[in-house]
């Protein structure tokens, strides 16, 4: 498994980042991985001006992987409060998938929720129609502790599981 590089986004980053973030999950490459979300929404997956917004958030952390010089993937890290910590928009190339850079990157998302934000806990949401992916958290150690509504209304109606990781 080739080592990633993994830092903070800067706003440079964002040319490459969005389109990465659209191919992982919605776009016409996506199929090509496991994790997609293709096949229940469509649409752009997140905005740059959101990920500006979290690049310059001080609760938050989006951290970025390079294999070498290319970018691979990435995944956004928030303070919660409470000793919790949001792990969410962990994406990889979808043609580079299962090839251990999610790993890294969940890994990389945990140390920085303990050290930039003292977390105890780390959560995150999945659609619940996502089994595989569920499934690969919880070989993680996260453990189903709850649901919530999709945040914006699709029919069919989607909702999320909440997963949550202790972090020693």
């Amino acid at each position: 498994m080739p080592d990633l590089k993994v830092r903070v986004a800067r706003r440079d980053d964002l040319a490459m980042l969005q389109p990465l973030i659209q191919r992982a999950y919605r776009g016409d490459d996506a199929r090509a991985g496991w994790t997609h979300e293709a096949d229940l929404l469509d649409g752009e997956r997140i905005g740059v001006g959101e990920l500006e917004a979290m690049i310059a958030d001080p609760a938050e952390r989006l951290l970025v992987g390079f294999d070498d010089d290319r970018m691979v993937g990435c995944v956004r890290v928030a303070n919660s409060g409470g000793g919790l910590a949001y792990l969410g928009l962990l994406c990889v190339d979808p043609l580079l998938q299962t090839g251990g850079y999610g790993k890294q990157l969940i890994a990389a998302a945990e140390a920085t929720a303990r050290a930039d934000f003292g977390a105890e806990r780390i959560e995150m949401t999945v659609i619940d129609r996502r089994a595989e992916l569920i499934a690969f958290y919880k070989r993680r150690g996260y453990t189903l502790v709850g649901t919530r509504d999709f945040p914006v209304v699709v029919d069919p109606p989607l909702h999320m599981v909440v997963l949550e990781k202790p972090l020693g």
